[in-house]
């Protein structure tokens, strides 16, 4: 019995590895939220930058912002996400990761061509990313493109690319052939968000409009998962059952940017940066 999703959008998930857009919560809701989001950068001095909410350095804001404050916990927990990702990945679901992406109007920062699985090693490889918009985002301020039907490829070789201008950790860059003849933007506006497959090769341009891009990649995969690093991660049970005991699990954030929030928040984002050292040697 699906929960958030027709068996056709189910299917077409499968065919072409994504979906979009869906309704999530009011442009007004969607408001709130940037308003809490952009509020804390301005307490922190960085609302200015181009990275926003999303340090390369420092205290990692843009790292599980889920565990630091309450409204982003409210996002992840969101039932209308959570049910659209359990009728792709089954009732039993953790959060593995998530981040904020801002873009500053007219900023040249953008994300090159890649896939989600090269970062996180799960076995199985199942993952659904969720990407939140909490501003609009049109063609013009960098919006997601995808190579349909790409996810079929599997997991393919990434290189490193050195540029400020990639937002990505250390600019992994698909590095061996692939058809890119045929690709799909993936406008949203605010309050929407779209569903991608781990291995969908996609990518996304500069902002080049005149207002500041915000959205939210949330990172779901099923409880039976397991991460092939030694490192042992963290990740939030969102729904259902965990059987299996592969992960650390992650508080629910109590207050905002407290003191027992912050130190879970280094927790899990130490591990996670041995996970990145690890798979840096690959490269």
């Amino acid at each position: 019995m699906l929960k958030g999703l027709t068996q056709a959008q189910v299917d077409k998930y499968n065919d072409n590895g994504f979906l979009y857009p869906l309704d999530v919560f009011s442009k007004e809701q969607a408001k709130g939220y940037l308003d809490q989001l952009e509020a804390f950068e301005a307490s922190q001095n960085q609302q200015n930058k181009a990275q926003g909410f999303t340090p390369r350095k420092g205290k990692g804001f843009n790292f599980k912002p889920h565990l630091l404050f309450r409204w982003v916990d409210e996002i992840v927990h969101n039932p209308i996400i959570l049910d659209y990702v359990e009728d792709l990945i089954g009732p039993d679901i953790r959060l593995f990761n998530m981040a904020v992406w801002p873009k500053d109007a007219h900023d040249p920062a953008y994300v090159s061509w890649h896939q989600d699985a090269t970062y996180f090693g799960l076995d199985p490889s199942t993952q659904v990313a969720v990407w939140i918009a909490l501003a609009d985002a049109p063609i013009e301020s960098g919006c997601m493109e995808v190579v349909p039907g790409s996810h079929k490829l599997g997991q393919l070789h990434h290189a490193e690319v050195k540029s400020d201008n990639i937002l990505l950790s250390r600019g992994q860059t698909i590095d061996v052939p692939y058809d890119k003849s045929r690709t799909e933007f993936m406008p949203v506006k605010a309050g929407q968000c779209s569903l991608h497959d781990t291995f969908l090769i996609h990518a996304s341009g500069p902002n080049e409009s005149d207002f500041r891009r915000v959205g939210m990649a949330l990172s779901y995969i099923p409880a039976s998962s397991r991460c092939k690093s030694d490192v042992r991660l963290s990740a939030m049970l969102m729904r259902g059952e965990d059987r299996y005991g592969n992960f650390d699990d992650e508080p629910r954030p109590k207050v905002d940017y407290g003191e027992a929030e912050q130190a879970a928040h280094q927790f899990s984002l130490g591990r996670f940066q041995e996970l990145n050292a690890e798979q840096a040697k690959r490269y």
